[in-house]
């Protein structure tokens, strides 16, 4: 399989990863977001989707900060009409 070489391609693909991620764990990301515990309630998913990534990506660019990005774009962003007690 050919690596992604191409930046907005990785872009996608992170956000394909984490939209399934959201897709397949709702209740953990709505709990997530209401009680500021979604890194931990999701580590084992995002980190098997970071490694995903990093598995279809060029190395320099699973070495930027895509995926991070698409964390907050898909998760956070996303979940912005889940009440929450962040501030």
């Amino acid at each position: 399989m050919t690596l992604i070489d191409n930046q907005d391609q990785a872009r996608r693909l992170a956000r394909a990863i984490l939209s399934d991620i959201a897709l397949y764990n709702p209740e953990k990301v709505q709990e997530g977001i209401k009680h500021d515990s979604i890194f931990t309630l999701l580590a084992d998913e995002l980190e098997e989707g970071r490694q995903h990534f990093v598995s279809r990506v060029a190395p320099h660019l699973a070495a930027t900060n895509i995926y991070d990005i698409a964390v907050v774009d898909v998760l956070i962003k996303r979940a912005g009409k889940i009440e929450s007690t962040i501030r």
